[in-house]
């Protein structure tokens, strides 16, 4: 007999995932311990736990894989097979519909990109020390994009418009926020996508001391610190229109000690839905505004879950000893703002939870 952990291991399922296909009556244990709960399998049901695991990874829907199960063991596979063969088909006329929308995409971005654009040039100047810059500067690089499909999500926008500099990074998953003041910029919105190596070396400046200079001629986005620059060209692709995607209402707000909350998440109990899947916290604000991380068996509708790194890594960034938690539905991002910055805060996706 395997256990439950045993056979999430050997499959490729996880243990959150096991227990969901056991509720469902998709894959149930050979037998329960009656005193602990704890499942145990059959040394056969491994097979079928490693063809559930493929058949979820091709996307087939449950109530498919349920009757490939049932006839899996039989001597007839006819059924098994018209099955196969009708989820393929949903796949294959799925990517023929998706190419066409995407060819129909294309042409407009064709003709988008063949409109006249106006040259980016911009000089301000930072009011305040080069720390204030230092620090929105920090606020964000933990969200700067690392996949080589997507550069322009490699580095971190800086987007000036006024006398606002807001700093904005985005690998999908997560997207951070920071402000700055500027002064010196009386024409219109002017934007540039400053590459991950160029944001390192701005970064190393501003551990000096003099006026601060900033300026965009074009393609080429340079930062002045004293007597010091640095400076560099920027990739010619325009950036997601990061507002569209800022959270628009308020839903269930926490203030958290951070220090502490970091502790309490990296000891606390986590999920993974699968090999090779994060560590998932799965939070939910109580009456009150606390915060309390949910264990497994827990049935709180409104609970969500969100990737315990990247939470930490938002909570770190936050740069202040107290912070806002805000969560509303299972499926609407986390925000994590400042008390005294409504400016600078970083938003994450939720990850759906198998159960």
């Amino acid at each position: 007999m395997r256990s439950i952990g045993e056979l999430g291991r050997d499959s490729g399922l996880g243990v959150s995932a096991l227990r969901f296909y056991d509720r469902a009556g998709v894959l149930v244990p050979a037998w329960v311990d009656p005193v602990s709960g704890y499942r145990w399998y059959e040394p056969g049901q491994l097979e079928e736990a490693r063809l559930l695991a493929r058949l979820r990874r091709a996307g087939m829907p449950l109530p498919d894989i349920r009757l490939v199960l049932a006839s899996w063991s039989g001597a007839d596979t006819g059924l098994v097979r018209k099955l196969l063969t009708a989820h393929l088909g949903r796949l294959e006329q799925g990517l023929s519909d998706a190419r066409g929308e995407f060819s129909a995409i294309r042409a407009l971005l064709d003709h988008r990109e063949n409109a006249m654009t106006s040259p980016r040039t911009a000089a301000v100047r930072m009011p305040g020390a080069a720390a204030d810059l230092a620090a929105a500067l920090d606020a964000v690089r933990f969200a700067v994009g690392t996949d080589p499909e997507l550069p322009t999500l490699g580095g971190v926008l800086f987007d000036i418009e006024g006398e606002a500099l807001h700093l904005v990074a985005t690998d999908r998953y997560r997207m951070a926020v920071a402000y700055a003041e500027v002064a010196g910029h009386g024409q219109g919105r002017v934007q540039a996508v400053v590459p991950t190596p160029l944001v390192d070396a701005m970064r190393a400046l501003l551990d000096g001391e003099g006026p601060v200079r900033l300026s965009v001629d074009g393609d080429r986005v340079t930062l002045e610190v004293g007597d010091r620059q640095a400076g560099g060209q920027c990739p010619d692709h325009d950036f997601p229109d990061y507002r569209r995607l800022l959270p628009k209402a308020v839903g269930r707000r926490a203030v958290v000690e951070a220090a502490a909350f970091q502790k309490a998440l990296e000891a606390g109990p986590v999920r993974s839905e699968g090999a090779g899947a994060p560590d998932l916290s799965v939070l939910s604000v109580q009456d009150g505004g606390t915060v309390t991380l949910c264990a497994d068996g827990d049935t709180d509708p409104d609970r969500v879950a969100v990737n315990r790194d990247f939470l930490l890594d938002a909570l770190a960034a936050g740069g202040r000893d107290r912070l806002v938690l805000e969560l509303d539905t299972p499926t609407v991002p986390i925000a994590v703002r400042r008390l005294d910055d409504e400016g600078t805060f970083s938003i994450l996706m939720p990850v759906r939870l198998e159960d």
